[in-house]
Order: structure tokens, then sequence, then C-alpha cells
């Protein structure tokens, strides 16, 4: 069984990999490896309680220091994807909007 560290070490790589994917604006790619940073968060909480209390301290100083990269790298993605979600959803309002004004005063193209 792979230790929770170790666990650690493979979620804060995808998350290097996410910023790659969102600096590439490859958003297919970014959710597909968020989506294995969410297994492996899933798994990380059930392994957490029964080995927290044997967890080493030098295990623990490495386990925030991965953490704290994880951290530095959702800022970064979130630098890359809120400018491109703000977008989108300006378009999606645009494009309601124009349904509705249309609707409303049943204008055609």
């Amino acid at each position: 069984m792979q230790s929770m560290l170790t666990h650690y070490e493979s979620m804060c790589q995808l998350s290097a990999e996410m910023v790659s994917a969102a600096r590439d604006n490859d958003w297919d790619r970014l959710c597909a490896l968020e989506q294995q940073v969410s297994r492996l968060r899933e798994l990380l909480r059930s392994l957490e309680t029964a080995e927290s209390l044997a967890t080493q301290e030098a295990e623990r100083s490495h386990k925030r220091e991965l953490i704290m990269r994880m951290l530095d790298d959702d800022r970064e993605i979130r630098r890359h994807t809120e400018p491109w979600m703000n977008h989108v959803r300006a378009l999606l309002f645009g494009t309601n909007m124009e349904r509705n004004l249309r609707k409303a005063y049943g204008a055609t193209h």
C-alpha cells in the first residue's frame, strides 16, 4: 500500500501538469487532470485518519511543502482560467440577452 506522502506527491505532480494545461488553454486536459486529483483527494481523506498518528515529523513537513506548492499551482491555474471563464460568461449572457430581446420585441434576422 502506498503511503499518504506518495499520494500527496502524485497530487502535486498533477497540479503542476494542470498549470501547464491552463497556460496552454487546454481545458479538456485540465478537466481530466482535475478529475485525477479529485480521486486522489478522496483516497487521501480515507487514509488521513488511519495514518496521521503514525506520520513522522519529517513527512509532515514534506506534506506541508507539497500542499503549499499545490496552492501556488491553484493560484496560477485560476490566473489563466478566470479570464477565460469571464469571457464565456459574457458571451453566454450576451446571447441570452439578445435572445430575450428578440423574443420580447419580435425581432428577426
